[in-house]
């Protein structure tokens, strides 16, 4: 895992990097067909075809991978086949097969090889990339592909070098500090997964040029000021302006950090501690 520069033919080369792929097991093996459906594009555009989110569209064609983020087959054992890569995600993803023959993708955790067994339960051991309640693993492991309410599959930390801590544990709730320095709540009886996302030099991938972000499906955001008035509050004027008011979306809500999260959200009450703002405090 690590990241690759080119030779600098181009602008695009000079200033872009990737991935080198060394997790993968076999960059030419196709991925697994039966778990594999159509992923059709929306453009941005809501069930009606209304453009609800701006500057979508385009890219490359994409096949979706059906992950099992709920991790319910307990008490059989799985074995690693390879380790894949996913268009759809930050993270990579794992095949593994059962000892019943049955396959599935997973989440990849780092450190995570070809060939290992895993197993999903609450009698299994707390090693990379098995699946145990929380109230089975040990306080202070790193963990990933967490639920929020049990049974409904991972919803935290499932993106590329996350991962959160499970501080404390107490009667039928676990408290684990979420990569944003937040301190939440849990059931007990929600599952995680044992260790850390893995590609977490994601980060670091500079794309050198606005076509790789077209690849991508995103279009070019112009700014609010370079409009017209009858399409951005900020827009018109004389000669290139500052906007002439505080900087503010398509439909005049303010844009300068106000809070979005509604005020009376039932889920409010399991935040112990809420993240300081800025991300210099993450983690801390």
């Amino acid at each position: 895992m690590g990241i690759r520069q080119y030779k600098p033919v181009t602008q695009g080369r000079r200033q872009g990097s990737v991935s080198d792929f060394s997790e993968i097991t076999d960059r030419k093996k196709k991925p697994e067909k039966s778990l594999l459906v159509p992923r059709k594009k929306k453009g941005g555009r809501n069930f009606q075809g209304v453009v609800c989110t701006r500057f979508r569209g385009g890219g490359h064609k994409q096949m979706y991978r059906l992950v099992d983020f709920k991790r319910k087959k307990d008490g059989v054992p799985a074995t690693v086949v390879s380790i894949e890569y996913d268009p759809n995600r930050t993270a990579r993803i794992a095949l593994i097969q059962y000892s019943d023959g049955e396959k599935s993708y997973i989440l990849a955790p780092e450190g995570l090889r070809a060939g290992e067994v895993l197993e999903n339960g609450p009698n299994v051991e707390p090693k990379v990339g098995n699946c145990l309640p929380l109230r089975k693993i040990p306080v202070g492991m790193a963990i990933h592909n967490v639920e929020l309410q049990p049974g409904h599959g991972g919803q935290f930390c499932r993106s590329a070098g996350t991962s959160m801590i499970l501080t404390a544990r107490e009667a039928d709730w676990a408290q684990v500090t979420l990569p944003s320095g937040e301190v939440r709540r849990v059931n007990s009886n929600c599952k995680a997964t044992i260790g850390v996302m893995g590609n977490s030099d994601h980060m670091n991938i500079s794309l050198g040029k606005a076509g790789r972000k077209r690849w991508m499906g995103r279009k070019p955001h112009n700014r609010g000021t370079s409009m017209n008035p009858v399409s951005h509050p900020m827009g018109g004027g004389e000669g290139r302006t500052g906007g002439g008011r505080h900087p503010c979306g398509p439909t005049g809500v303010l844009s300068k950090g106000g809070k979005t999260r509604k005020k009376r959200k039932p889920s409010s009450s399991a935040i112990v501690r809420r993240r300081r703002p800025g991300p210099r405090y993450a983690n801390s």
